[in-house]
């Protein structure tokens, strides 16, 4: 995309475009069967996510898993369900432009999925539930929405990564843990051990390190195509030519770096509706 090299300002490469070289891209039908426990080093703490919340089994050597889409081998692969996920971006030294007025949030498109009713998965990082705390609250409090994790820094977790700064090897574990923690300081209720690689970049070596922290990262196989995109028909057009049953689509929650994407929703949604379509969130499209 175009964009590709503005993509450093607020939302580097956040599902946009070309993985770099040192990301992997899953197979979608390849992702293996995920097993219906919460570990409890991923969680921020007793009682902050639901007890179902399903996780995949770890890889060879304790390898993070990571899930893209419903595999179609599944007995439900043909059930029209997806599931819209919104990653709200804020990284670590942006809060001088946060003071300055940029807005990292984005109310309007959360007040449209409550208002159409659509489950979904906010990837939240740390830093954005530091700065807004009680739509952290909020958000994590609504059964509409489930709270996974998109680290706190924002930063890259394998580089080359969209010129993201990365983080070392042995602070990802706990650079992913201190997220959970702002989101428990931000009393957010619906969080589940589910993690997003900033700008969807990790290699063996960045799976291995969060090992430890027991989360499933998340892909997905549907790009929104919204991160500073202002045509907002474009946005939905990209979504509606790539959903199919079993779909995980990226969007983003962040206000002054995708500002079409609530206008985009409003068509998404009752045009997949109209498809016969279900929105779901990560939970439920992982334990399907």
């Amino acid at each position: 995309m175009a964009v590709l090299g503005l993509l450093g300002v607020t939302l580097t490469g956040c599902g946009e475009g070309a993985v770099p070289e040192a990301a992997h891209t899953p197979a979608a039908v390849d992702t293996p069967a995920p097993r219906a426990s919460t570990t409890a080093a991923a969680r921020p703490k007793p009682g902050a996510g639901p007890a179902a919340a399903p996780t995949m089994a770890p890889g060879p050597n304790g390898l993070t898993p990571v899930y893209t889409r419903r595999a179609a081998a599944s007995p439900r692969s043909a059930e029209k369900v997806v599931a819209l996920t919104f990653d709200a971006d804020m990284t670590a030294d942006q809060g001088p432009r946060a003071a300055r007025g940029e807005r990292f949030d984005n109310p309007e498109l959360i007040a449209t999925l409550r208002r159409l009713e659509v489950d979904a998965t906010v990837f939240m990082t740390g830093r954005w539930a530091e700065e807004y705390p009680d739509q952290a609250r909020s958000i994590g409090s609504d059964p509409l929405f489930e709270i996974a994790n998109h680290s706190y820094s924002h930063h890259a977790f394998a580089s080359p990564c969209y010129g993201l700064p990365a983080v070392a090897g042995p602070d990802m574990a706990a650079d992913v843990r201190r997220a959970f923690d702002a989101f428990r300081d931000a009393g957010a209720l619906n969080v589940v051990p589910y993690f997003r690689f900033p700008g969807g970049c990790y290699d063996d070596a960045a799976l291995r390190a969060l090992g430890p922290v027991g989360v499933t990262a998340v892909q997905w196989d549907v790009v929104g195509g919204d991160a500073f995109a202002k045509d907002a028909d474009a946005v939905a057009e990209q979504v509606l030519d790539g959903v199919r049953p079993g779909s995980l689509v990226v969007l983003h929650c962040t206000r002054s770096a995708a500002p079409a994407t609530e206008r985009a929703v409003r068509r998404i949604v009752p045009e997949l509706r109209d498809r016969g379509y279900r929105f779901v969130k990560v939970s439920e499209l992982m334990r399907g």
